[in-house]
């Protein structure tokens, strides 16, 4: 009898084991039981919660943002130390609200003393060619450049064309990382874009923002004006810092910011990296940049311009003033004409006829089209270089 039922517990318990092991493996929530606990000591309850924590992601996981751009571009821009003649020395006249963001800093020095400007830099060649804006090194006796590394040197100017504020610079260290150029001609509004630079002399620093405008001129910042509009924030010390792409090529030269307070509003102008790329090549072929110039003073030809002047349906611009002796006067354009063409190129706005005329080659010859009295003309013209801006000639 002992025997029997020894046998029927071991075929129970043997059945029981066999269904919690069924259960356990296809329903283990069926095992899952709430018990009553006392209240969590301090350290229970941080075992719980560490417990409770989900696990890391590997390293390997892919983040949005553009830590890539930032990390392909950054080790590229340089901050740039610039000591300069004393303020009154050199300077621009310009709308107060649009600044410059160079960073003059010397807190300690004596208003008649040397001062250092700070600005950043775009190191464009393994060979050390730099790239920054005109205004961060105008004046400067000395130019210190600093690399994200830490390392120094003694950076010498080859060369500065204040009409589109851009500076071509050059340093001897071996190594150098050299950023990627892009193409700011297939921009389009809305792209994602960094602004990489030495802001307030706090060290590099990356902001983001989108492309807000592209072309935007008549700012009365400079003579030739191109600029792409961003609101990544820029600040004093950004000057001449990156503005790069989603995948960290260069697509532009930070220059200015539109600020009443000196800091950024969101809205900062760039110097597009075609621009700078052509303004580099002919500085470091020529020491200078070598533009058309035929020697007019125009204005806008507005129709209740053209009413009050009797033009009649003129198109074009209109010739306020010859320069004596220039190509123009030479070739016979009076004040009162009107000028449609440039060769082949149309002409519509002083912008549009002042960069036309720029593009050509010095001592080339162009055919001008011109309205005079609502007859149709063409003058022959010997292409003059543009002489050095006023502010130059002065120094």
């Amino acid at each position: 009898m002992l025997k029997r039922l020894w046998l029927i517990f071991a075929q129970a318990v043997t059945v029981a084991l066999a269904a919690v092991f069924v259960v356990a493996t296809l329903r283990p929530q069926w095992l899952q039981t709430t018990r009553w606990r006392d209240p969590p000591t301090a350290q229970t309850a941080r075992t719980a919660s560490q417990i409770a924590l989900p696990p890391s992601p590997p390293a390997s996981v892919v983040r949005a943002g553009y830590a890539h751009a930032a990390r392909v571009a950054a080790p590229a821009v340089v901050s740039i130390t610039a000591s300069k003649a004393p303020p009154g020395a050199t300077g621009r006249g310009r709308d107060p609200t649009l600044g410059f963001p160079g960073f003059p800093f010397a807190p300690r020095q004596p208003r008649s003393g040397p001062q250092l400007g700070l600005g950043s830099g775009v190191i464009i060649s393994a060979d050390g060619v730099l790239l920054t804006n005109s205004h961060v090194v105008e004046g400067a006796a000395d130019i210190e450049v600093m690399l994200t590394d830490g390392r120094q040197a003694r950076a010498r100017l080859v060369g500065t064309d204040p009409e589109t504020d851009v500076a071509v610079l050059k340093i001897e260290l071996p190594d150098l990382p050299v950023i990627a150029l892009g193409d700011a001609a297939s921009l389009a509004v809305g792209d994602a874009v960094l602004a990489i630079g030495n802001p307030f002399n706090v060290g590099q620093t990356v902001t983001s923002g989108i492309v807000s405008a592209l072309g935007r001129s008549q700012l009365g910042i400079n003579t030739f004006e191109n600029f792409i509009q961003t609101d990544a924030a820029i600040n004093p010390g950004n000057s001449g810092g990156a503005l790069v792409d989603a995948d960290g090529r260069l697509v532009g030269i930070n220059t200015a910011i539109f600020s009443r307070s000196g800091g950024s509003l969101g809205i900062g102008f760039a110097i597009p990296v075609d621009v700078a790329r052509q303004v580099a090549a002919a500085l470091l072929r020529d020491g200078v940049v070598a533009r058309g110039w035929i020697g007019v003073q125009t204005r806008e030809l507005t129709p209740e311009l053209a009413e009050a002047l009797k033009l009649g349906n003129a198109k074009g611009v209109l010739v306020g003033g010859v320069v004596a002796d220039a190509p123009a006067a030479r070739a016979g354009i009076k004040p009162g004409d009107v000028l449609t063409r440039i060769g082949a190129h149309a002409v519509a706005t002083p912008a549009e006829l002042l960069t036309s005329v720029a593009a050509l080659k010095p001592s080339s010859q162009v055919e001008v089209g011109v309205q005079r009295s609502g007859k149709a003309m063409a003058f022959q013209l010997a292409v003059a270089q543009r002489p050095r801006p006023q502010r130059d000639q002065d120094d």
